[in-house]
């Protein structure tokens, strides 16, 4: 326990922000389903009971060591014409409150109460709704505090095949580093664009929450005309939503569970990337040790017999040697150690200053 307390004032302490960047890459084998899906226990892709999703692992999600990547699901707004009939349409309530549930958490309520649908430019006021949509919500041990902004890249398959290259399209978060969006109750978000070179609101297909982590895109990506909302194409062979004579992704988001169109989505993301980001708040301390301080040990074996182990005779300068360094609160309470790496040594002619970092 110290015996010698020096003050700190506001001079000795600073705050600094330091933002941490790590790259995600997420590979299509590990999102199609790496492992046999077919035996549970060592599948990467875990069902539910209640059908509301889909979850991804990096591993059979039975083994210990197994990593949640991200949940899939699909929903429609009640605005959209999918959901005028629910005659014949797989649970079409759990479509439209999965909707709402994710709209009401990431786009909020308008001034009359009502939930907002979300926009594909961003712009709440005006049209170019995104009704149908895909929802990735990834795991936070994968986004950290945020997805970094235009770090964000998804190719997706989005022709009759899953091998076709000439359907891979790229989307990405152009240009969100400066222009990303500020009018969501779950923090920053950016849109997703088919091009870099024409960002707009009809190559806006999709919407990418940086702190809540949650990709959104429109299913139009899987229509004939991206830049329409309500015109769907038709999958063939090998179907992984529906055959082209049952209607393709229309057919997929009305007669197919959440469970089947998320195996049909899973298998046509081809590659999925971003930097995740983290915060790192520090508090730093300089302890300064003038030429008069600490220049003797509160350690019982610094005397024996009366007289200091470290000097040779009375005449010799008092000598002393910093290992630890503690910080105290204002009613003399011990808060935090710091322990140097080598003992350094203190006399009346050297003053010293150690640096004290608190990181959380």
């Amino acid at each position: 326990m110290a015996t010698t307390f020096k003050t700190l004032t506001n001079n000795d302490v600073t705050s600094t922000r330091t933002l941490l960047h790590e790259a995600i890459p997420i590979t299509g084998t590990i999102v199609s389903g790496t492992y046999d899906e077919s035996a549970t226990a060592t599948s990467n892709i875990k069902n539910y009971s209640h059908g509301l999703f889909q979850s991804v692992y990096d591993y059979p999600y039975l083994s210990s060591s197994a990593n949640q990547i991200f949940d899939l699901t699909v929903g429609y707004s009640s605005d959209s014409g999918l959901s005028g009939s629910s005659a014949g349409h797989t649970q079409n309530a759990k479509k439209i409150n999965l909707y709402n549930q994710m709209a009401q958490v990431l786009v909020g309520f308008d001034e009359n109460g009502n939930i907002q649908n979300f926009d594909r430019d961003g712009d709440l006021t005006a049209g170019n709704k995104i009704t149908e949509a895909v929802f990735i919500n990834f795991a936070r041990l994968l986004t950290k505090d945020e997805i970094k902004k235009e770090s964000f890249t998804l190719k997706v398959l989005t022709g009759s095949t899953t091998t076709a290259p000439t359907d891979l399209l790229t989307i990405s978060d152009y240009g969100a580093a400066t222009a990303y969006k500020i009018n969501s109750p779950a923090g920053e978000y950016g849109v997703l664009y088919t091009s870099s070179a024409t960002p707009n609101s009809n190559s806006g297909v999709g919407l990418i929450y940086y702190q809540a982590g949650v990709a959104v895109l429109t299913a139009s990506i899987f229509s004939d005309d991206p830049s329409s909302p309500t015109t769907f194409c038709d999958f063939g062979s090998p179907a992984d939503f529906k055959t082209s004579a049952e209607g393709g992704i229309e057919a997929a988001l009305t007669g197919s569970s959440i469970t089947g169109s998320a195996d049909g989505l899973r298998n046509r993301l081809n590659n999925l990337q971003f930097n995740n980001t983290t915060e790192l708040n520090s508090t730093i301390y300089f302890c300064r040790a003038n030429h008069n301080d600490f220049n003797y040990s509160s350690n019982p074996t610094y005397l024996n017999g009366s007289k200091l182990r470290v000097k040779n005779n009375s005449m010799d300068s008092p000598v002393s040697y910093i290992t630890t360094v503690g910080l105290y609160s204002a009613d003399n309470e011990l808060l935090a150690v710091a322990k140097l790496s080598e003992p350094i040594k203190k006399t009346p002619e050297t003053e010293l200053t150690l640096r004290v970092r608190l990181d959380y």
